[in-house]
């Protein structure tokens, strides 16, 4: 009995210490991708505040 034609591997080279390092698989990029820049401010749409927004953001959790 054959075995199918299996494509091949990334294979898990070892790094000093305790790092691994992945091969690159053929067809990737291998660069890594450009940081996302944020304006300033917070992180959610200021138009889409709830009624309990203010407060939340006012109060501390019990564990503080």
């Amino acid at each position: 009995m054959e075995q199918p034609e299996r494509p091949p591997r990334q294979r898990v080279e070892k790094q000093r210490g305790r790092r691994a390092r992945l091969t690159p698989v053929d067809g990737t990029d291998t660069s890594p991708e450009a940081p996302v820049i944020r304006s300033q401010g917070s992180s959610g749409d200021a138009g889409s505040a709830g009624p309990n927004d203010d407060r939340l953001r006012r109060e501390r959790p019990p564990h503080w």
